[in-house]
Protein backbone atom coordinates (compact mmCIF):
# COMPACT_ATOMS: atom_id res chain seq x y z
CA UNK A 1 0.00 0.00 0.00
CA UNK A 2 0.94 3.56 -0.87
CA UNK A 3 0.06 5.38 2.34
CA UNK A 4 -0.97 9.33 1.80
CA UNK A 5 -0.54 11.64 4.82
CA UNK A 6 -1.39 15.27 5.03
CA UNK A 7 1.11 15.97 7.38
CA UNK A 8 3.27 14.72 10.10
CA UNK A 9 4.17 17.02 13.04
CA UNK A 10 5.47 16.87 17.38
CA UNK A 11 3.28 18.57 19.25
CA UNK A 12 1.23 17.41 22.57
CA UNK A 13 -1.95 15.37 22.67
CA UNK A 14 -4.73 18.16 23.22
CA UNK A 15 -7.97 16.24 24.18
CA UNK A 16 -9.18 12.96 26.03
CA UNK A 17 -7.39 10.83 27.93
CA UNK A 18 -3.97 11.44 27.10
CA UNK A 19 -4.34 15.18 27.02
CA UNK A 20 -0.57 16.73 27.47
CA UNK A 21 1.29 13.65 26.19
CA UNK A 22 3.86 14.36 24.01
CA UNK A 23 3.63 12.61 20.21
CA UNK A 24 4.29 12.78 16.80
CA UNK A 25 0.68 13.05 15.33
CA UNK A 26 0.16 11.64 11.73
CA UNK A 27 -2.80 12.89 9.64
CA UNK A 28 -3.69 10.64 7.16
CA UNK A 29 -5.62 12.40 4.10
CA UNK A 30 -9.23 11.39 3.63
CA UNK A 31 -12.01 9.97 5.11
CA UNK A 32 -15.50 7.95 3.95
CA UNK A 33 -17.43 10.79 6.32
CA UNK A 34 -16.77 13.75 4.15
CA UNK A 35 -14.97 14.69 1.48
CA UNK A 36 -13.29 17.48 3.38
CA UNK A 37 -14.51 20.33 0.73
CA UNK A 38 -16.53 23.28 2.30
CA UNK A 39 -18.85 22.63 -0.88
CA UNK A 40 -20.08 18.84 0.14
CA UNK A 41 -20.15 19.67 4.01
CA UNK A 42 -23.78 19.60 4.46
CA UNK A 43 -24.60 16.40 2.54
CA UNK A 44 -21.65 14.91 4.41
CA UNK A 45 -22.22 12.80 7.34
CA UNK A 46 -20.22 14.40 9.46
CA UNK A 47 -20.59 18.26 9.32
CA UNK A 48 -18.62 19.45 12.02
CA UNK A 49 -15.18 18.66 11.47
CA UNK A 50 -12.67 21.32 11.85
CA UNK A 51 -9.68 19.68 10.24
CA UNK A 52 -7.88 20.19 6.84
CA UNK A 53 -7.25 16.69 5.88
CA UNK A 54 -7.16 16.82 1.69
CA UNK A 55 -3.82 16.21 -0.20
CA UNK A 56 -0.53 15.52 0.87
CA UNK A 57 0.71 19.34 0.75
CA UNK A 58 1.26 19.61 5.18
CA UNK A 59 4.60 19.60 7.06
CA UNK A 60 6.36 16.10 7.05
CA UNK A 61 3.27 15.64 4.54
CA UNK A 62 3.37 12.89 1.50
CA UNK A 63 3.14 10.01 -0.17
CA UNK A 64 5.06 6.62 1.46
CA UNK A 65 5.46 3.64 -0.88
CA UNK A 66 6.14 1.10 2.09
CA UNK A 67 4.97 0.92 5.89
CA UNK A 68 8.63 1.21 6.74
CA UNK A 69 9.02 4.56 4.94
CA UNK A 70 5.71 5.80 7.03
CA UNK A 71 7.48 4.60 10.09
CA UNK A 72 10.71 6.10 9.24
CA UNK A 73 9.54 9.84 8.34
CA UNK A 74 7.83 9.56 11.91
CA UNK A 75 10.64 8.52 13.42
CA UNK A 76 12.37 11.67 12.15
CA UNK A 77 9.42 13.80 13.56
CA UNK A 78 10.47 12.27 16.94
CA UNK A 79 13.03 14.76 18.84
CA UNK A 80 16.59 13.24 19.35
CA UNK A 81 17.00 14.70 22.44
CA UNK A 82 13.50 12.71 23.44
CA UNK A 83 14.15 9.50 25.45
CA UNK A 84 12.94 6.65 23.39
CA UNK A 85 11.31 5.34 26.51
CA UNK A 86 7.62 6.89 26.03
CA UNK A 87 7.42 7.06 21.91
CA UNK A 88 4.07 7.92 21.10
CA UNK A 89 2.31 8.30 17.33
CA UNK A 90 -1.46 9.55 16.95
CA UNK A 91 -2.77 8.38 14.05
CA UNK A 92 -5.35 10.35 13.38
CA UNK A 93 -7.02 11.52 10.05
CA UNK A 94 -9.32 12.81 7.88
CA UNK A 95 -10.30 8.79 8.70
CA UNK A 96 -6.89 7.00 9.32
CA UNK A 97 -8.43 3.40 9.50
CA UNK A 98 -8.76 3.69 5.89
CA UNK A 99 -4.85 3.27 5.14
CA UNK A 100 -3.46 2.51 9.01
CA UNK A 101 -2.74 -1.66 8.10
CA UNK A 102 -1.32 -4.40 9.89
CA UNK A 103 1.99 -3.65 8.37
CA UNK A 104 2.11 0.15 9.22
CA UNK A 105 1.50 -0.98 12.78
CA UNK A 106 4.25 -3.58 12.56
CA UNK A 107 6.62 -1.05 11.12
CA UNK A 108 5.48 1.78 13.70
CA UNK A 109 6.13 -0.91 16.84
CA UNK A 110 9.63 -2.16 15.23
CA UNK A 111 10.01 1.55 15.43
CA UNK A 112 9.66 1.22 19.05
CA UNK A 113 6.44 3.28 19.21
CA UNK A 114 3.08 3.12 21.55
CA UNK A 115 0.72 3.42 18.48
CA UNK A 116 -2.93 5.69 19.49
CA UNK A 117 -5.62 5.74 17.00
CA UNK A 118 -8.17 8.29 16.64
CA UNK A 119 -11.17 6.62 14.25
CA UNK A 120 -14.76 7.69 14.17
CA UNK A 121 -15.92 3.62 14.33
CA UNK A 122 -17.17 2.73 11.18
CA UNK A 123 -14.31 0.99 10.20
CA UNK A 124 -12.66 -2.32 12.51
CA UNK A 125 -9.51 -1.63 13.84
CA UNK A 126 -6.41 -4.03 13.06
CA UNK A 127 -4.77 -5.68 15.95
CA UNK A 128 -1.91 -4.54 17.63
CA UNK A 129 -3.22 -0.87 18.46
CA UNK A 130 -2.26 0.09 21.88
CA UNK A 131 -4.83 3.18 22.72
CA UNK A 132 -7.69 3.06 20.21
CA UNK A 133 -9.96 6.49 20.83
CA UNK A 134 -12.98 6.11 18.62
CA UNK A 135 -15.72 9.21 18.09
CA UNK A 136 -18.55 8.60 16.78
CA UNK A 137 -20.39 10.64 13.68
CA UNK A 138 -24.15 11.40 13.69
CA UNK A 139 -25.84 8.43 11.81
CA UNK A 140 -22.50 6.41 10.21
CA UNK A 141 -23.01 3.11 11.49
CA UNK A 142 -20.41 2.15 14.20
CA UNK A 143 -18.31 -1.15 13.47
CA UNK A 144 -15.56 -0.58 15.69
CA UNK A 145 -18.04 -1.09 19.19
CA UNK A 146 -14.84 -1.73 22.15
CA UNK A 147 -11.63 0.31 22.20
CA UNK A 148 -9.86 2.41 24.95
CA UNK A 149 -11.76 5.19 24.72
CA UNK A 150 -14.99 6.46 23.31
CA UNK A 151 -15.30 10.18 22.82
CA UNK A 152 -18.31 11.59 21.67
CA UNK A 153 -18.32 15.59 20.27
CA UNK A 154 -21.98 17.17 21.56
CA UNK A 155 -24.70 17.92 21.22
CA UNK A 156 -24.96 16.35 17.72
CA UNK A 157 -28.51 17.11 16.05
CA UNK A 158 -28.95 13.33 14.74
CA UNK A 159 -30.77 11.56 17.24
CA UNK A 160 -28.57 8.41 16.56
CA UNK A 161 -25.68 10.24 18.42
CA UNK A 162 -26.81 10.92 21.25
CA UNK A 163 -24.93 9.46 24.29
CA UNK A 164 -27.15 7.08 25.87
CA UNK A 165 -26.50 4.89 22.37
CA UNK A 166 -22.78 4.48 23.13
CA UNK A 167 -23.05 4.70 27.13
CA UNK A 168 -22.82 0.52 27.39
CA UNK A 169 -20.38 -0.40 24.57
CA UNK A 170 -16.66 -1.68 25.82
CA UNK A 171 -14.82 0.88 26.23
CA UNK A 172 -12.40 2.06 29.32
CA UNK A 173 -12.81 5.52 29.21
CA UNK A 174 -16.38 7.60 28.17
CA UNK A 175 -15.79 11.44 27.20
CA UNK A 176 -17.89 14.26 25.93
CA UNK A 177 -16.54 17.27 24.31
CA UNK A 178 -18.05 20.14 23.19
CA UNK A 179 -18.46 20.84 19.58
CA UNK A 180 -16.76 23.52 18.35
CA UNK A 181 -18.82 25.41 16.17
CA UNK A 182 -20.73 28.90 16.51
CA UNK A 183 -22.52 27.77 19.15
CA UNK A 184 -19.58 26.46 21.44
CA UNK A 185 -20.31 28.05 24.56
CA UNK A 186 -23.87 26.85 24.68
CA UNK A 187 -22.70 23.44 23.60
CA UNK A 188 -20.06 23.80 26.91
CA UNK A 189 -22.62 24.37 28.86
CA UNK A 190 -24.66 21.41 27.74
CA UNK A 191 -21.78 19.13 27.64
CA UNK A 192 -20.98 19.96 31.43
CA UNK A 193 -24.41 19.72 32.37
CA UNK A 194 -24.69 16.18 30.71
CA UNK A 195 -21.27 14.76 32.46
CA UNK A 196 -22.71 16.24 35.81
CA UNK A 197 -25.61 14.20 35.44
CA UNK A 198 -24.06 10.80 33.89
CA UNK A 199 -20.86 10.74 35.88
CA UNK A 200 -19.82 8.01 33.62
CA UNK A 201 -19.22 10.64 31.12
CA UNK A 202 -15.83 12.82 31.38
CA UNK A 203 -15.58 16.03 29.69
CA UNK A 204 -12.80 16.72 27.27
CA UNK A 205 -11.75 20.02 26.39
CA UNK A 206 -9.56 20.77 23.22
CA UNK A 207 -7.05 22.39 25.01
CA UNK A 208 -4.59 22.68 22.24
CA UNK A 209 -6.88 25.41 20.81
CA UNK A 210 -6.47 27.19 24.25
CA UNK A 211 -2.76 27.09 24.69
CA UNK A 212 -2.38 27.90 20.59
CA UNK A 213 -0.66 24.92 19.27
CA UNK A 214 -1.12 22.35 16.87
Amino acid sequence: MTYSVKEIYFTLQGEGAHTGRAAVFVRFSGCNLWSGREQHRQEAVCKFCDTDFIGTDGPGGGKFATAAALAEAISRAWPEAAPVDGKYVVCTGGEPLLQLDDAAVAALHDASFEIGVETNGTIAAPAGIDWLCVSPKATALLVQTSGSELKLVYPQKEDEAQPERFSNLAFDHFYLQPCDDENLPANTRATVDYCLRHPKWKLSVQTHKIVGIE
